[in-house]
């Protein structure tokens, strides 16, 4: 699917977070959650800085976008406001906007959140879950795709 205005707007806050992990010696993997145009969490790769092999962007995005008002100064404006707390671990009326092409691990994740759109700047061909070695996530196996 071709990008469309929206999604090259939200990629560039995925584009900061992956220059943050970057500058922090981290893979620079950046990911962002939006819900209704607005943005309701943005994170990096923390793995080295943690020491946690689930410190991936994406695990650590999904989770942080549940139960968490979205941030005012990162929602597009003329979108109708701020779409208040996400009450649910349910994810599908979300975008997940990620640099990179996930891993099964974090393919699995967007699965069991009902992840509603993903969105990635470029494919991971040794790794990626998505296209490149996998299609994890429109498998008519599994729960739910996305």
């Amino acid at each position: 699917m071709p990008a469309n205005e929206d999604d090259i707007y939200f990629m560039k806050f995925a584009l900061e977070e992956a220059n943050l992990a970057f500058n922090e010696g981290e893979v620079p993997v950046g990911a962002v959650l939006v819900i209704g145009g607005n943005v309701i969490a943005k994170r990096h790769n923390l793995r080295e800085a943690s020491k946690d092999p689930i410190g991936h962007a994406e695990i650590l995005v999904l989770s942080s976008g549940t139960n968490n008002p979205p941030l005012p100064p990162f929602s597009k404006g003329g979108r109708g406001g701020l779409s208040g707390e996400n009450s649910s671990w349910r994810l599908t009326d979300a975008t997940l906007y990620v640099t990179k092409e996930p891993c099964i691990m974090c393919a699995g994740a967007m699965i069991n959140a009902r992840l509603g759109r993903l969105v990635y700047g470029c494919k991971d061909e040794k790794g990626g879950a998505v296209d490149s070695l996998y299609n994890l996530l429109s498998d008519k196996r599994l729960n739910h795709q996305v």
